[in-house]
């Protein structure tokens, strides 16, 4: 265990913790809506501070993020827990185990600098504090960042973005991208279906831009759920006033967890929201699940001009020079592109 950041004590033992907009405040004995995080005696805890529950190298595509060193490798990390109870998680075994008895032979006690170390002897430019949400392992993940930022590692974190702006304030110097999900635009069926809040997700990613952190944004689309074009359209309109350069990834939803019943997405509704991302001004929007090798390519916004070809999470053509089209110079947007 680790004593939290980012919380305050109350009266009567009680603790509010202020890591993420649920804002829970905590009774002596009793955990946080995540899971993971337990009062004991007046004082909050991380109880999964350096205990891994996933530890892989993968390409950054798959994070996805494109426009941040593309091509290159990230050490990816997660421990178990979440605080959001999405009913179409892909993570679920891992993100909800903290809501029951978690038992695996897979956690491993890992601690940051052994992360730092094992992302550096593997040629990982970055780490992805990724598969759960990194916000409820915040100190593990700081801890890890500050590391790997004096190895000359960059961090970027794959998120719901329901963390609050005293937890942005902190990272800040030592995150350097994420991806963030926009579930859908309506504020309802955040509460009924994730038990989150919209606003608060559309405020981080506002934030994250301010700080020059850099943001790609990803929406999986499901059927039935968030997939008419009016909602599309509200998504794609506000990415384009938070900034027309950020990466919108439309994803192909599959049945998992509680939605099994839902059916698979049709490519075409994919393709047709990349279409209403593009037409609302956005200049990168890429397609998800889906074999769509239009959909993967990043293309100069000015003149069209091919600038990077991928298969699946593979690229395999680069044509970006000083990170500007060579065709009509151009500046790609992005970080180590």
């Amino acid at each position: 265990m680790k004593e939290a950041y980012l919380y305050e004590k109350l009266d009567d033992l009680i603790v509010s913790c202020f890591l993420c907009e649920h804002r829970c405040k905590i009774n002596e004995g009793k955990k946080g809506i995540c899971g993971v995080r337990e009062n004991r005696g007046g004082i909050l805890y991380s109880l999964v501070y350096g205990i891994t529950s996933a530890l892989n190298i993968d390409p950054i595509e798959k994070k996805p993020l494109y426009h941040f060193y593309p091509g290159s490798q990230a050490l990816s990390i997660a421990t178990i827990g979440c605080n959001f109870v999405c009913r179409f998680c892909q993570n679920h075994d891992i993100s909800q185990a903290s809501r029951g008895e978690w038992k695996s032979k897979s956690d491993k006690k890992i601690l940051p600098e052994d992360i730092v170390r094992i992302a550096a002897d593997a040629g990982c430019k970055s780490i992805s504090y990724t598969y759960t949400e990194p916000t409820i392992f915040f100190e593990y993940a700081y801890d890890t960042s500050v590391l790997a930022v004096k190895r000359g590692i960059k961090n970027n974190f794959v998120t719901n973005g329901f963390m609050t702006p005293e937890m942005l304030n902190m990272i800040k110097p030592y995150l350097h991208a994420a991806n963030v999900d926009i579930k859908c635009f309506n504020d309802r069926t955040y509460r009924k279906l994730m038990g989150g809040r919209l606003e608060p997700v559309l405020d981080s990613i506002k934030l994250m831009k301010e700080m020059g952190i850099w943001v790609e944004v990803t929406t999986l689309i499901i059927p039935g759920v968030n997939d008419s074009d009016e909602e599309l359209e509200q998504i794609a309109d506000f990415i384009v006033s938070a900034g027309n350069e950020i990466p919108w990834h439309v994803s192909r939803f599959h049945p998992d967890y509680n939605f099994n019943d839902s059916p698979v997405t049709p490519e075409e509704r994919i393709i047709s929201a990349r279409e209403i991302g593009i037409t609302a001004g956005l200049k990168y929007v890429y397609t998800g699940n889906i074999f769509h090798n239009e959909g993967n390519t990043t293309y100069c916004h000015a003149c069209g001009e091919t600038l990077i070809e991928r298969v699946g999470l593979s690229v395999t053509r680069y044509n970006v020079v000083n990170g500007k089209c060579p065709k009509c110079n151009a500046p790609l947007a992005g970080v180590g592109v």
